[in-house]
């Protein structure tokens, strides 16, 4: 009963001088708020997003960003037509547009600019007529001013530069917010399956699919001897936790990691792939 009483007293105190601006420490802070889950004060998602807040102060765009090998770009000069395909392959909203190479970035395409066009039957326009100005931000830019400036510009997507002017990757606002809450979901997003067929060769399958329901799907033949599902055996392969955009090819499969945090992978993009890219892969 004393013992109780001693510690309730002395978190108590503990709270009250982080209130009254004592401990200043971030450690402290969260040695409070653990404290406060632990008493179901707070609950573990509350705790999980303060922690996700603070990380975001901390973080700069350079370490959560897309990078440039690994963007879904269309040509300034390729016309709408030949853009479709991509757009309904990705599922995207935005897409960088590019000049000469990726390295150059011209502007940002937004996949509901090409529906008037598409209604009008004037598809044989170049990309360049309907790009938007992109925005573009250094690496070193911390993740909390970012979110700042997303939200004053109302924009959702920046191009990240090096100290060249040239394109590293590129940023989206839905990547910093997840840092905070977790992985957001969408209309894109899985519901109850764990497959969704997109287009004839390109499919979306939850991180967390059992390896035996991929195979009956695919009718492939992946062990799950020593990983229960596809999102073990990607980490496995890689061999550390890859980050959004990360791409491996096992077999005749070519899986991108389409959302993944710090600790695990949720969502993949599996592409077939055609023989001769199967065996051009393998040398």
């Amino acid at each position: 009963m004393n013992d109780q009483q001693t510690g309730d007293s002395s978190w108590v105190e503990r709270l009250s001088q982080f209130f009254t601006g004592e401990p200043k420490d971030r450690n402290d802070l969260m040695e409070i708020l653990r404290d406060m889950q632990k008493r179901h004060i707070i609950d573990r998602d509350a705790l999980s997003m303060i922690e996700g807040v603070l990380m975001v102060s901390e973080l700069r765009v350079r370490d959560i960003m897309i990078p440039r090998a690994q963007m879904a770009v269309v040509n300034q000069d390729s016309i709408l037509e030949e853009v479709f395909p991509l757009v309904i392959e990705t599922a995207h909203s935005r897409f960088p547009v590019i000049g000469e190479d990726r390295s150059e970035v011209v502007g940002i395409m937004l996949a509901k600019d090409l529906l008037p066009f598409a209604l009008r039957h004037e598809l044989q326009q170049p990309v360049k007529k309907v790009m938007r100005q992109a925005l573009f931000v250094p690496e070193s830019k911390r993740l909390n001013v970012m979110l700042r400036e997303f939200r004053m510009r109302r924009q959702h997507m920046a191009i990240v530069i090096d100290e060249y002017g040239a394109a590293a990757g590129l940023v989206t606002i839905e990547d910093i917010l997840e840092q905070i809450v977790g992985e957001i979901a969408d209309e894109h997003d899985l519901e109850e399956e764990f497959i969704f067929r997109r287009s004839k060769r390109v499919y979306t399958v939850k991180a967390v699919t059992p390896i035996d329901e991929f195979n009956d799907y695919f009718d492939s033949q992946f062990s799950d001897e020593d990983f229960d599902t596809i999102g073990g055996l990607i980490v496995h392969t890689l061999g550390h936790v890859p980050k959004k955009g990360e791409k491996v090819r096992l077999d005749h499969f070519e899986f991108e990691v389409l959302r993944a945090d710090k600790r695990r992978v949720h969502l993949l993009k599996v592409k077939l792939l055609e023989p001769e890219t199967q065996l051009s892969g393998d040398h």
